[in-house]
């Protein structure tokens, strides 16, 4: 009987390949890490230049102005002869502004992410998701004109002496261009939930609404906070759907149906004027964009620690 061929010892040959071989693997994962790493690093540097462009620039301003008066003073002129540099009236327009847009955004939202993850078919969530998405792909300033001319009209005819420039059909309209985010970001979140948590509850004799509301939402809550606060930052950013609809003029108000300006839209009106560079109400765009800055900042510091908290209660 023929004995079984046994297999050759590698050769000289054989072993320098495979040792080049690695060598060029090794080499390869590197050049990868190092792309990798430059990648984070261009978007670290962007971020730090971005602050320190926005505290350099805001220093030049509160050599003129003091942060007590800043902060303070319940007007902000600072175009006019008789210039005030109270940051308030901004502050309020983008806070009213925002929070009008995540009453719209985040119920609908979220119930719209709960349909699609929990109780939609599989063709129609196939089919509504990616029209939804689309919604985000609309130019912000159709979202501003529609605001104006079909909004508005419609709240005026429920409020007749709602102005013509208001928060609150802005706000309304941001709301509605925001739900795309939050709904597709919830859903995810909602999908990534493990199958078995849906199927224990389901075995304990839960319906499929206190299986969605309460399982699916608390396991998914960490997802859903990441969509809440890309809204909260999309809300405070928005510029041309508050420029267009809640008009120009700053006021020191938390009423939903007055007009009002927010921080973004100084920011365009005064960055397409013909203010000369260096000059103190130049400055203020930049002082105005610091305090924009440290707003969203705190929305995204307060949305971690509530993501964290969630975490380990549950």
């Amino acid at each position: 009987m023929n004995e079984p061929k046994r297999p050759m010892p590698a050769g000289p040959a054989t072993s320098v390949g495979m040792f080049a071989s690695l060598r060029y693997r090794k080499a390869r994962d590197r050049v990868v890490e190092a792309l990798l790493l430059a990648c984070g690093m261009v978007a670290v540097f962007i971020t730090v230049a971005i602050v320190a462009i926005l505290v350099s620039e805001s220093a030049v301003f509160f050599e003129h102005v003091t942060l007590k008066e800043f902060l303070t003073d319940p007007l902000w002129t600072p175009l006019f002869a008789d210039a005030h540099y109270g940051i308030m009236p901004l502050v309020a327009g983008t806070l009213t502004t925002t929070f009008v847009a995540l009453a719209v955004a985040i119920p609908f939202g979220t119930t719209i992410a709960i349909y699609l993850s929990e109780f939609a078919p599989h063709k129609v969530r196939e089919s509504l998701k990616p029209v939804l998405e689309l919604l985000g792909a609309v130019p912000t300033v159709v979202y501003g004109y529609f605001a104006l001319l079909v909004v508005t009209p419609v709240l005026q005819k429920l409020l007749p002496e709602l102005p013509g420039f208001n928060m609150l059909g802005a706000g309304i309209v941001m709301g509605l261009m925001i739900v795309p985010f939050v709904a597709s970001v919830s859903e995810d979140a909602m999908r990534s939930v493990p199958v078995y948590m849906r199927e224990g509850s389901y075995a304990m004799g839960a319906t499929r609404l206190q299986t969605a509301l309460r399982v699916v939402v608390p396991g998914a809550f960490s997802g859903i906070a990441a969509a809440y606060i890309l809204g909260i930052s999309r809300a405070v950013g928005e510029t041309m759907v508050v420029s267009i609809a809640a008009g120009m003029q700053p006021n020191l108000t938390f009423d939903p149906t007055q007009p009002a300006a927010t921080i973004t839209a100084y920011i365009v009106q005064v960055s397409l004027g013909d203010l000369p560079h260096g000059s103190i109400g130049y400055q203020t765009i930049f002082a105005a964009g610091l305090v924009l800055m440290i707003i969203t900042l705190l929305f995204n510091v307060a949305g971690f620690f509530l993501t964290r908290k969630f975490r380990e209660a549950y």
